[in-house]
């Protein structure tokens, strides 16, 4: 299996001009995602997580009631990767977000 290549850092912003309310701190990609309820903030974190497992790629993510906070990277590649714009994508989605 062939290991994700990090990303240019111009490359980077220049495609997160496709994924409103995320952005590129700290070789992370982030993201803030706002709920009605803390059930509405659960139910998306369940829909993604198969994604995840699927993609063997797991996001380092928290949930405070109606909110979840997420940091994108590929650990193995030292930043950002095709996986972790891919992955935001099927964020963006799941939260009706696209």
């Amino acid at each position: 299996m062939t290991r994700p290549q990090r990303l240019q850092d111009s490359e980077i912003t220049r495609k997160l001009g496709a994924l409103p309310g995320w952005s590129y701190d700290r070789g992370r990609l982030h993201k803030e995602f706002q709920f009605e309820n803390f059930a509405q903030a659960f139910g998306f974190m369940s829909r993604i997580a198969p994604v995840a497992e699927s993609m063997n790629h797991h996001p380092d993510w928290s949930n405070v009631y109606n909110r979840v906070v997420v940091d994108l990277a590929t650990h193995d590649a030292g930043g950002v990767t095709e996986l972790d714009l891919r992955m935001a994508e099927q964020m963006q989605e799941a939260a009706g977000q696209e």
